[in-house]
């Protein structure tokens, strides 16, 4: 069997080879475009994000900017106060010692809820109160009184 190609059946063979070339060429210039629009929009979403990155960071350096301006305008404040002298001198009440107050407490006048229950209160800045001491004066007992004493240590612990 031999084939015959005729001039009709070559000049359509042609015709459709050269429809395929232009057909390839196109969609290889299409494919071209679609890839340098890939390349332009990956680009641009690279710059979208640095300037989010560098918006973020500008937000944060912002934010700290101001704590560091708050910061250093309560240290000049307070380095204010420390140079000028104070308004008013600060005094603090001082009570006068009764002769009650005076007066040593024997384990007699002592309450067992005194030495056993703690406060749960704790004393403020206003409750407390500064006393002067005075110097202990040293009483000499006679020795009989000592003896006495002696001996009631003695038959307590016995």
């Amino acid at each position: 069997m031999i084939l015959d190609f005729s001039s009709d059946n070559k000049l359509s063979a042609l015709k459709e080879y050269e429809e395929l070339r232009d057909k390839r060429a196109v969609l290889e210039e299409e494919s071209r475009s679609l890839g340098d629009k890939q390349k332009t929009l990956d680009e641009r979403i690279k710059i979208l994000e640095e300037k989010i990155e560098i918006q973020k960071l500008e937000n944060h350096n912002k934010t700290l900017s101001n704590n560091i301006g708050e910061l250093e305008a309560k240290i000049s404040e307070l380095e204010k106060k420390l140079t000028e002298p104070p308004e008013e001198p600060v005094t603090w009440p001082v009570e006068k010692a009764t002769p009650e107050a005076e007066e040593p407490v024997t384990e007699a006048e002592e309450t067992p809820s005194e030495t056993t229950e703690p406060t749960e209160e704790e004393p403020t800045e206003a409750d407390v109160l500064v006393t002067a001491f005075e110097e202990p004066t040293i009483v000499e007992q006679p020795q009989e009184e000592q003896k006495k004493q002696h001996e009631k240590k003695k038959r307590r612990l016995f």
